[in-house]
């Protein structure tokens, strides 16, 4: 997950509407599916997915009184707390 990415995301949904991003994880979610894709392909969409749930995840702390810099930290030590498991 790349933090700036996340942030960019981010930054769409409060512009424009979070739906947009969950129709477009749909979409990627559907391309991998197909047995055309590559692992290449599939590891780059697979990484698109994470981001745009991470910024959404950042969306809803952020709903529930955090600031952005607070819900970006949180979910980032939360992300690397769960790879050190």
């Amino acid at each position: 997950m790349k933090l700036p990415l996340i942030k960019h995301i981010h930054q769409f949904v409060v512009e424009h509407d979070q739906d947009y991003v969950l129709e477009a994880i749909e979409v990627l979610e559907h391309i991998s599916e197909s047995a055309a894709i590559k692992d290449e392909e599939l590891d780059v969409i697979g990484e698109l997915i994470s981001n745009m749930y991470g910024a959404l995840e950042v969306r809803k702390l952020i709903k529930e009184g955090q600031t952005e810099k607070e819900a970006l930290n949180a979910f980032m030590k939360r992300v690397v707390g769960s790879i050190d498991k």
